[in-house]
């Protein structure tokens, strides 16, 4: 029984095949057109599904979309209706997609996948999240809480999972959307929606939160159970092009932050209050759905689910004893759930506990991997100069060019499925060393100065640490360092400035607050990884890393051999690792790119 779940035409569009229940293959579409966050519908990445598992369109027995077309175009409607004759602008806008495309899925199905001859399926929004996020989980029952932007009419929705079975409860319906509130102040602070939301999260610990309670008076009234209700007269997304107006201006003292313009005091401060009630509102939320489940187990999904620090709250701040969050919690995510929903709720398959009670997301590593012999033709065509070396040796040689103080680019097996780089498609350097945020945040990634690095840790070190008890194989939580590893700094500096003061033994992964984005490893994540970080170990008594996705700011994780190489001569990234063949910067040929490729990528 071969299923395909598919999302597309809103953001991140994605397929994901799921095949007798096992989940075969995933990945974006982006990372094949290289159109950071692509809507378009993903024929390469079902192509891809379909390859991975040896079968054409013709094999498939069902496609099923992640949302219910008609009813977000009713939403559409009676809220262009309840504001006209504002908004026709973006009215007469947004019809030719939905009257060309979003209207029209089975057509455009059968169109891409020439050869289907299934039915098409439709679940709705928050019930591909749900899916998503409770039958991968290693639970066999638990709460269900999914939170982003808007579905159909829904924002956020809790319930519960019980084996094949899925009940939602609750639903809270737009305009009153926690995400769309987040992602408001997003674009206030010169970001872009849909993707800068966790650069906002990341500025944060940089600011007071001064507008917390201005936000909550104002803006938005937020009830104990956490739902919540906006203040329209402070937005613009209803019918305009724009996400706040100039009443929302006002109260925050000025008109929004110009992308790429200085962050000032001020929208580091926006930055912390906005979090703050965030933060707020996933407890208060997850708090009521514990008192009205009283199950111990936690499921999350949507796209807020991607905020680490709100998780973290959740984890230590509410009774729910063990969470599993979709690593893929964004829309890229609904393609896997839609599957999976028709798999257990449509079809009554059980649901099947991973090996050893893990979860059966593999690792979330579900996207493709590359011959040595495709690897070997990327270089011969590209003149490389490249050594092979045997791989019980490779992860030594890796870990000695780290402590050198060199930056790797690791290109290994099968490409990750959700906006992390896990360990496959990963950019590696020296947490212990003092420079090397700077230098990968400005030589390498092209981004700001101010983000924060994930380390990488080997799970049974990870408390020596970090104050956790909690494994984070998807970098969805965050974890205080351990009081002696920290070193007291002064804060009152400006923005660049406090981040060249040393804040711990592990300078390249602390956070202004002592925090960090953490990844434990283990036997289910990337093999690559796992043995660079024991190897690292062994060299130096250190077995945390920096992984950071391998890719430049404005671009998607690499996906090719040809997309590693190329971001490898773009930028000053010192070693490539293509699966077992080593290339080292110095020893390669002029790179000749014109450096106006930088214009074709969408900052963030």
């Amino acid at each position: 029984m071969n299923i395909l779940g598919i999302s597309c035409f809103y953001h991140d569009s994605a397929a994901a095949l799921v095949q007798d229940g096992e989940i075969i293959a995933a990945a974006q579409e982006e990372r094949f057109t290289r159109k950071k966050h692509d809507p378009r519908f993903p024929a390469n990445a079902a192509a891809y599904c379909l390859r991975e598992a040896g079968i054409s369109a013709k094999n498939l027995d069902y496609i099923v979309y992640y949302d219910k077309p008609l009813l977000s175009f009713e939403r559409l409607l009676l809220t262009y209706l309840s504001i006209a004759p504002t908004g026709i602008v973006s009215f007469i806008a947004a019809m030719p997609l939905w009257l060309g495309q979003k209207l029209h899925i089975p057509k455009i199905v059968r169109k891409e996948l020439d050869g289907f001859q299934g039915p098409v399926l439709f679940t709705e929004h928050h019930e591909a999240h749900a899916a998503s996020a409770f039958y991968p989980s290693p639970f066999e029952e638990a709460a269900i809480l999914t939170v982003d932007g808007v579905g159909e009419w829904a924002t956020a929705s809790y319930g519960i999972g019980n084996g094949n079975e899925l009940m939602l409860l609750k639903e809270l319906h737009f305009p009153d959307s926690l995400g769309l509130l987040y992602s408001a102040f997003t674009y206030f602070t010169g970001f872009r929606i849909n993707s800068g939301e966790y650069k906002l999260m990341g500025l944060a610990p940089y600011g007071k939160a001064r507008f917390k309670e201005l936000i909550l008076r104002e803006i938005v009234d937020m009830k104990d159970d956490g739902s919540l209700r906006l203040n329209m007269k402070y937005f613009n997304f209803l019918g305009g092009l724009k996400m706040t107006n100039a009443g929302f201006a006002g109260l925050f003292g000025g008109p929004a932050r110009m992308p790429e313009s200085p962050i000032t005091t001020r929208e580091m401060d926006i930055a912390a209050s906005i979090q703050a009630v965030t933060e707020e509102a996933m407890v208060r939320m997850a708090n009521h759905v514990h008192h009205e489940t009283g199950l111990k187990n936690l499921c999350l999904a949507g796209g807020v689910a991607l905020n680490c620090v709100a998780n973290s709250r959740i984890l230590h701040n509410t009774s729910f004893e063990n969470i599993w969050i979709q690593p893929a919690a964004g829309d890229a995510g609904g393609a896997l759930g839609s599957a999976l929903a028709v798999w257990h709720r449509f079809l009554g398959n059980g649901k099947k506990i991973g090996h050893n009670g893990l979860d059966s997301q593999k690792g979330s590593l579900l996207g493709p991997a590359f011959s040595e012999e495709r690897i070997r033709e990327v270089l011969e065509k590209s003149k490389a100069i490249y050594k092979q070396h045997d791989k019980s040796a490779l992860a030594f040689l890796i870990a000695q060019e780290i402590a050198c103080g060199k930056i790797i680019g690791l290109f290994s097996s099968r490409m990750e499925y959700g906006p992390r780089a896990l360990g496959n498609r990963s950019i590696l350097g020296d947490a212990r060393n003092p420079e090397m945020q700077s230098k990968m945040n400005l030589k390498i990634k092209f981004r700001e100065s101010f983000r924060p690095f994930a380390p990488a840790v080997l799970e049974e070190r990870a408390r020596e640490y970090f104050d956790t008890d909690s494994p984070s194989p998807y970098m969805l939580f965050v974890a205080k360092l351990k009081q002696h590893n920290q070193q007291p700094v002064d804060n009152d500096e400006d923005i660049l400035d406090r981040l060249k003061f040393v804040r711990s033994s592990l300078p390249a992964i602390t956070h202004l607050d002592y925090t960090a984005r953490l990844q434990t490893v283990n036997n289910n994540s990337s093999e690559a990884l796992m043995s660079i970080l024991q190897a690292f170990d062994k060299l130096t008594g250190c077995p945390v890393l920096i992984n950071t996705s391998f890719n430049v700011r404005g671009e998607p994780i690499v996906c090719t051999p040809e997309d590693a190489y190329r971001c490898f001569m773009r930028t000053d990234l010192d070693v490539l690792v293509l699966e077992d063949f080593i290339l080292k910067k110095n020893d390669q040929p002029a790179w000749n790119e014109d450096v106006a490729w930088k214009k074709d990528l969408v900052l963030d």
